[in-house]
């Protein structure tokens, strides 16, 4: 009886310690925001700066980790424009980028710590939509756009966001309703000055298009060479593995680990059907050929638990972590296998949930919610 009793005992131990780790609790402290607004862009720039924005010409400020946001100066003209995307370079500079149709797409700059705007750029394109912005250093940016006359919209710019000409790509007649989406402003990744990728989604499906601009020492160094060059792009289209093929669903976000170890993970899903697994999450693995989409895109193992907006790599915890309406996954093996990371006891209890994007540590949600993320402990240790 004795010995039945400890046996019995021992894997109640061990039931319970599998189930605990299937449910992280740690989780993001809220901040006040002081705003209502819909927040999409978000940016850390380090040493405790970081900005944010949303709708209705929303741009937040924070030089104290998160402390005290500061309530930006509306740009001129911007009262109803909607924010989704913002690269910051420092304390006092920032470009933010508004997306809607035609010339509801803009960009503004400030310098002065966001007391005053400049329009930098309206979409000259009136059937043109911004998805999303992205700085490699302080000159070279890229801008993406969804297609025009089935064309996919890249803007490339050398001087730091004060001009900005059009990337000569070539036709994609086979987009067959394709997009991209300006949920969080991940859906464009930049890798290196001469190559970026972005996610799509829509009736054919998700894919990863990747664009090449010329020799590989096109200008790493020395941005004034790039003036010189003809800008015309070579394009790869990789097939990712999905099911679900509608104007709501895709991938939303794409990054990328910088240990230099190519590790890339994309994450989405269907924005109509948050709760929805799949197609949720995928990772490029060199060492596996998709022979169905000939691509080295696979899906994820265990996906994350719903539709995903925003996925970022944690290096000193060395995890990735992805966030939607309906939660927040991490995965500790490179995007295979996705585990819910649920709040604590003494977290709200929607911690976890409503949060469209993510610039770690900092994520952002609707009604100017704005979190910062604690320290996931590691059950294996």
């Amino acid at each position: 009886m004795y010995k039945i009793t400890s046996y019995t005992t021992t894997l109640l131990l061990l039931l319970a310690a599998t189930l605990a780790t299937k449910k992280i609790q740690a989780q993001f402290d809220l901040e006040d925001s002081n705003t209502t607004a819909s927040l999409r862009g978000i940016h850390n720039v380090g040493g405790g700066v970081a900005w944010a924005s949303g709708t209705n010409g929303t741009v937040l400020r924070t030089e104290d980790g998160g402390y005290l946001w500061q309530t930006c100066t509306i740009p001129p003209g911007a009262e109803k424009l909607d924010f989704r995307g913002i690269q910051a370079f420092d304390e006092n500079t920032a470009i933010v980028m508004s997306s809607g149709k035609g010339d509801l797409s803009r960009l503004y700059k400030t310098t002065d710590g966001c007391q005053t705007w400049k329009l930098l750029f309206t979409n000259p394109d009136k059937e043109g939509f911004w998805d999303a912005i992205k700085f490699h250093d302080r000159n070279f940016g890229v801008l993406l756009g969804d297609p025009v006359d089935g064309k996919f919209v890249i803007m490339l710019s050398f001087d730091g966001g004060q001009k900005w000409e059009k990337q000569t790509l070539k036709s994609t007649a086979d987009i067959n309703g394709e997009g991209a989406f300006a949920a969080s402003n991940s859906s464009l990744l930049i890798s290196s000055t001469n190559s970026r990728s972005f996610g799509t989604g829509g009736p054919g499906g998700s894919r990863i298009i990747s664009v090449g601009s010329g020799p590989t020492d096109m200008y790493e160094g020395d941005v004034s060479k790039t003036k010189k060059l003809p800008w015309v792009a070579g394009q790869d289209a990789a097939q990712l593995p999905t099911h679900n093929r509608t104007n709501s669903s895709g991938v939303f976000s794409i990054a990328e680990d910088h240990r230099g170890t190519g590790t890339t993970v994309a994450v989405g899903g269907d924005y109509k059907r948050p709760e929805d697994r799949i197609d949720t999450a995928w990772r490029y693995d060199i060492s596996r050929w998709d022979q169905t989409t000939h691509s080295f895109w696979v899906a994820a193992q265990t996906p994350p638990h719903g539709y995903r907006s925003s996925v970022a790599y944690e290096p000193t915890q060395k995890l990735w972590i992805t966030v939607g309406p309906n939660g927040t996954d991490i995965s500790r093996d490179d995007g295979k296998n996705w585990t819910p990371l649920k709040p604590s006891g003494y977290d709200p209890p929607d911690a976890d949930k409503n949060w469209n994007a993510l610039s770690l540590p900092f994520v952002v949600g609707p009604h100017g919610r704005i979190g910062r993320l604690r320290t996931i402990p590691n059950p294996q240790k």
